[in-house]
């Protein structure tokens, strides 16, 4: 196959994925009547902080349940919500990032150092590690070499927060309790649910 057709197919196969992404924002955008939009015309909506969910491709998690934190440097908190194995061999971890410290928060450090990947500011070098079987399972990646996690993880202020999500190939189904592991922060011990 010729490098114009493999370039065309990788555009089609982003181009669709971008459309699944759109229709999932506006189909999350319904008018749910939860006061959230403007009422007098004149003053935006209020935002938070802490979005209720990240948007496309970020899986929504029960922020009231923590099941792992780790504290980093500069005043970083990763808070973990859910780590879930699905039924297509996939297990994904969220939480929340919060920086609780004076000065702006940029994940370079957290991402992969693999030249050929594209993600920059992201948890792309987060990984999973089974201490039992001796595995460590790495971010999976789409073919574009971009990272199936947050991006753009830049230029966090102080006292704000951000969704996280980073999906996993699935260990073995008898296990599960792995360490989820970021560049520069302790691990936290979780449990993987069904």
């Amino acid at each position: 196959m010729s490098i114009r057709r493999t370039t065309k197919a990788a555009r089609g196969a982003v181009a669709m994925a971008s459309a699944v992404g759109l229709a999932l924002v506006v189909a999350g955008c319904g008018g749910g009547g939860d006061g959230g939009g403007r009422t007098d015309g004149k003053n935006p909506p209020s935002r938070s902080a802490t979005p209720k969910d990240g948007g496309p491709g970020t899986p929504a998690a029960d922020s009231s349940k923590v099941i792992g934190e780790m504290k980093g440097p500069d005043g970083v908190v990763v808070t973990l919500n859910s780590v879930v194995r699905d039924s297509g061999g996939f297990v994904t971890v969220s939480g929340t990032v919060a920086n609780r410290g004076t000065r702006a928060f940029n994940a370079i450090d957290w991402r992969s150092n693999e030249t050929e990947l594209r993600s920059r500011s992201s948890i792309s070098g987060a990984t999973l590690v089974d201490k039992a079987g001796k595995k460590r399972y790495l971010v999976l990646r789409d073919t574009n070499g971009e990272c199936l996690c947050t991006t753009g993880l830049s230029g966090l202020m102080p006292g704000a927060s951000r969704p996280i999500f980073a999906q996993f190939p699935a260990p073995p189904a008898k296990v599960t309790e792995v360490d989820f592991q970021l560049p520069t922060m302790p691990p936290a011990s979780v449990q993987i649910t069904d």
